[in-house]
């Protein structure tokens, strides 16, 4: 994949977030000039700060829901590239501030479009939103791209919102530009580096860490489940298409095969054969809403894109594990990060 991308110049939004991070390092690793645009890492311990990101990229902290502020950053780096990844991302965070939610997953959005539909140079711009942007019917088929957006939460709903902005932007003012949009709609994404709270891997790896039992608010839900680096994979897949001037579709799915859709208590089972421990059923029934059952078509990535996922269930889960095991025993994250992205890159698509 190092063919397309040395000495492209690409930003890339939320690079200080989980996904953020391990975009921009393999995006160093293929050779590029990587610029960033994002808050500060809101965890503690921080995969951008364990990867010493801020010395090895252009990094810009900087709230993308203030006005001019993107725009402006668009402007000064003349992307190649952009990937917009900065959000707020937690659907019970949207529960508690559903106004931060909108504002950065709508405005924020909004913001990064106005600063790319001024640019007069070539620009693939993959806007990246999630599975949870469709209306959610709780029904055992997976959702394609045509089915009707919704969601019941904040985060959900906020998200499909982003969806529809881009759409209209690309419709009404990228169409016969040098700017080429598309949006990416990812599943759960899982991998070493995710420290944020309320993540069921991240959760389980500070209680394995602790010698804690590990409460598990919702273990019958299904999720679609996928490593990190299987919807990066299909991120670069999607820009560099549109980078090639070959037709991409709108919005895409990446997801994992239909056999390794899990319910939480199959992937905390399969994570503790790997690193020992217990949980216990910790559902609530006057919790907040969240969906039971969510299952994404990955038909289309497979057709126009020839993107598949490389790493299924089992492994994704073993990868994750073994991260935050390795690191909590005193392995470098550096090292570990590099090595699973070169044992991905080895994997036949």
């Amino acid at each position: 994949m190092t063919g397309p991308w040395a000495g492209r110049r690409v930003l890339v939004t939320g690079h200080t977030g989980f996904k953020g991070a391990w975009l921009s390092h393999w995006l160093l690793r293929l050779g590029c000039e990587v610029h960033g645009l994002a808050l500060p890492p809101d965890t503690t311990p921080a995969l951008f700060d364990q990867l010493g990101l801020a010395r090895r990229m252009a990094h810009r902290i900087g709230d993308i829901r203030t006005p001019g502020l993107v725009e402006a950053r668009v402007a000064e780096v003349q992307p190649d590239a952009i990937f917009h990844l900065a959000a707020q991302p937690l659907v019970l965070r949207s529960y508690a501030d559903p106004v931060e939610t909108w504002a950065t997953n709508v405005m924020g959005t909004l913001h990064l479009l106005e600063g790319a539909r001024a640019l007069r140079r070539p620009c693939a711009l993959v806007v990246v939103t999630t599975d949870k942007v469709y209306e959610n019917r709780e029904w055992p088929h997976p959702y394609r791209e045509s089915d009707r957006l919704g969601g019941h939460d904040p985060y959900s709903a906020s998200k499909a919102a982003a969806e529809l902005v881009a759409a209209s932007h690309a419709r009404a003012f990228l169409r016969d530009g040098p700017v080429r949009l598309a949006t990416a709609r990812a599943g759960n994404v899982i991998g070493g580096g995710d420290w944020a709270e309320n993540r069921i891997l991240p959760d389980l790896a500070r209680a394995l860490a602790a010698g804690r039992e590990l409460p598990v608010r919702n273990p019958g839900a299904i999720r679609p489940w996928q490593h990190v680096l299987d919807p990066l994979a299909g991120y670069l897949a999607l820009a560099a298409r549109m980078l090639e001037g070959v037709p991409v579709p709108e919005a895409v799915n990446f997801g994992p095969e239909p056999a390794d859709q899990a319910s939480v208590a199959r992937l905390v089972g399969l994570a503790l054969s790997h690193w020992p421990g217990r949980w216990q059923d910790a559902s609530d029934p006057t919790a907040p809403h969240e969906a039971g059952r969510l299952a994404l078509s990955i038909e289309l990535a497979r057709t126009d894109l020839h993107w598949t996922p490389r790493w299924g269930l089992q492994d994704a889960v073993a990868r994750t594990i073994e991260w935050y095991r390795a690191v909590h025993e005193g392995a470098d994250p550096r090292t570990l990060t590099d090595a699973q992205i070169a044992a991905f890159e080895e994997r036949s698509p």
